[in-house]
């Protein structure tokens, strides 16, 4: 938990009156790997924000009001860079922060609305840790299956994801196919929220 989700959590929000809820860099961090990810991640991860609950949701709508959406209810990229340099800490700034918002990219043509924000905002990592993790992904799942499941192929899919010609796809992507009719399985759907790349040792993704 970072502390910008500490200060939401219910146990100190109704303790403190008229708090200031700080940047979360972390939401920056979630949004620049969303950004470079593929289109079948994103849209597994559009499945597992729909299974957010309550308190998630107000936790992303803070953080989506620091950054000042436009009148459409957009964010670009100018909105992340006028809103950091105004409640950027000095440790974000140390951080190289500037440079970090620089590098997105995907959001110079394009905004994005509070929807895609908590797409891209979600930390698998953190959600894996809740007690409601099974229940969530299984529930995207079935969403994903409903809206964003498609027919794929081993090479389709390798590509997507960034395999090199070097690792065996085959092997290691297998399972993540469903054979009865070709489409993501729920071992490849919870592989493809993680973001899984070949920089990962080959042992982890079987």
């Amino acid at each position: 938990m970072t502390a910008s989700q500490a200060l939401m959590h219910p146990w100190i929000a109704g303790c403190i009156k008229n708090m200031s809820i700080p940047f979360d860099i972390l939401i920056f961090k979630q949004i620049k790997a969303y950004l470079k990810s593929s289109s079948l991640r994103k849209a597994a991860l559009m499945a597992l924000s729909k299974t957010l609950i309550t308190d998630e949701v107000l936790y992303l709508k803070a953080q989506f009001a620091l950054l000042a959406p436009n009148i459409n209810g957009l964010i670009t990229l100018d909105n992340i860079a006028s809103a950091l340099a105004i409640n950027a800490t000095e440790v974000m700034k140390e951080s190289r922060i500037p440079d970090f918002v620089a590098l997105l990219n995907g959001l110079q043509n394009k905004g994005m609305d509070f929807e895609e924000f908590c797409a891209a905002s979600i930390s698998v990592h953190q959600h894996e840790s809740l007690d409601c993790w099974e229940q969530s992904v299984h529930h995207a799942y079935e969403l994903f299956d409903m809206n964003g499941n498609r027919v794929i192929v081993i090479e389709e899919l390798a590509s997507e994801l960034g395999f090199g010609s070097s690792v065996p796809v085959h092997t290691i992507l297998h399972d993540w196919i469903r054979h009865t009719d070709g489409k993501l399985s729920f071992l490849g759907f919870v592989k493809v929220l993680h973001g899984v790349s070949t920089r990962q040792p080959l042992a982890k993704t079987r």
